[in-house]
């Protein structure tokens, strides 16, 4: 196989290793979102199980001040993520742009020799004949 075979093989290679990337980092944060959705479910069953609502309240629930913080701890790993998961799609197009060319020089590079190329006038040229004919 010719180089740009294998450059285009491994550039490829490189734009599904992306495309998993993108994935796994969707499927976390998935994750994420429905473990902070069920402890917030349990901090409203453990609230109204007990009569103290205020978080600040030093007799409120010791399951329920854990479950609010591991459920912000969530959310800011969940944003940590999204701001990763931007990254990687920006990285994903980026390596599909790059695979684009590739192929497009690719398939160039293979179509027959047209030929000499005969010369053709300029835009400057033509637009010169222009306005020479109106002066005239």
């Amino acid at each position: 196989m010719n180089p740009r075979g294998t450059l285009i093989r491994v550039k490829k290679f490189q734009v599904d290793e992306k495309r998993r990337k993108v994935v796994r980092i969707e499927e976390m944060l998935a994750t994420l979102e429905r473990t902070a959705v069920e402890l917030e479910r349990e901090v409203k069953v453990e609230q109204h199980r007990g009569s103290i609502r205020d978080a600040s309240h030093f007799a409120y629930l010791a399951y329920a001040k854990g479950a609010v913080q591991r459920r912000e701890n969530l959310k800011r790993s969940a944003d940590d993520l999204k701001t990763e998961l931007d990254v990687a799609k920006s990285e994903l197009a980026d390596a599909l742009n790059e695979l684009q060319i590739l192929k497009l020089r690719e398939e160039r590079r293979q179509m027959p020799d047209p030929g000499p190329i005969r010369s053709q006038p300029s835009f400057l040229q033509y637009r010169l004949r222009q306005n020479r004919m109106i002066s005239a």
